[in-house]
């Protein structure tokens, strides 16, 4: 197959109208589940999401930006919030925001790769998240179009300098994004 066709190919395989997409907050969510003493999980989200889809005229020039303000942790317990935000732990002063830029997509259908740096108090790592296409709806009330995304992947905490409670919290911190974006409207 020639460079052209496969180009071809791809962009056929994800139907978004080229532009910049922008969030749907009401829709979207940030959850994580890690370990706690090795036997349980704690399952918990950031209620604080921006992001932006960029797509392009192929796959290869599709690119996601977004950043997670790391305060608006939300693990259903105010005390536990408050402790995880504090200087001991993850240190939200110091720590303010996660952002994550991609640098790579690929896949076809409703099944995706995700290659992208993630950054959490100025140290960057590569991250590599498993996507799926939700698909493509028009909205009826006012005719927008939304786009919706699964992505799923892990972290390791150390690799960001959050080496905080061992053998209290996990090492591992399970990644789930849910998405929705609006289609950009070509006036």
């Amino acid at each position: 197959m020639t460079n052209d066709i496969a180009a071809a190919a791809s962009a056929t395989a994800l139907p978004l109208a080229p532009g910049n997409w922008a969030l749907d907050p009401l829709h979207s969510s940030v959850n994580f589940t890690i370990r706690h003493l090795g036997i349980a999980k704690v399952r918990g989200r950031f209620e604080r999401l921006e992001a932006e889809l960029s797509v392009g005229e192929r796959v290869e020039d599709v690119r996601i930006s977004a950043t997670v303000d790391l305060a608006s942790i939300d693990t259903g317990n105010a005390d536990r919030d408050a402790h995880v935000r504090a200087s001991d732990l993850l240190d939200v002063e110091k720590r303010p925001a996660m952002t994550y830029r991609s640098t790579r997509v690929s896949g076809e259908g409703e099944d995706w790769t995700m290659e992208g740096e993630l950054t959490i108090g100025g140290v960057t790592r590569p991250v590599t998240l498993a996507v799926e296409f939700g698909g493509l709806v028009e909205v009826p009330m006012d005719g927008s179009r939304h786009a919706g995304f699964e992505a799923t992947g892990e972290i390791r905490r150390s690799e960001f300098g959050l080496d905080f409670a061992p053998g209290l919290l996990g090492e591992v911190v399970k990644i789930q994004l849910d998405m929705q974006f609006v289609e950009p409207k070509n006036d």
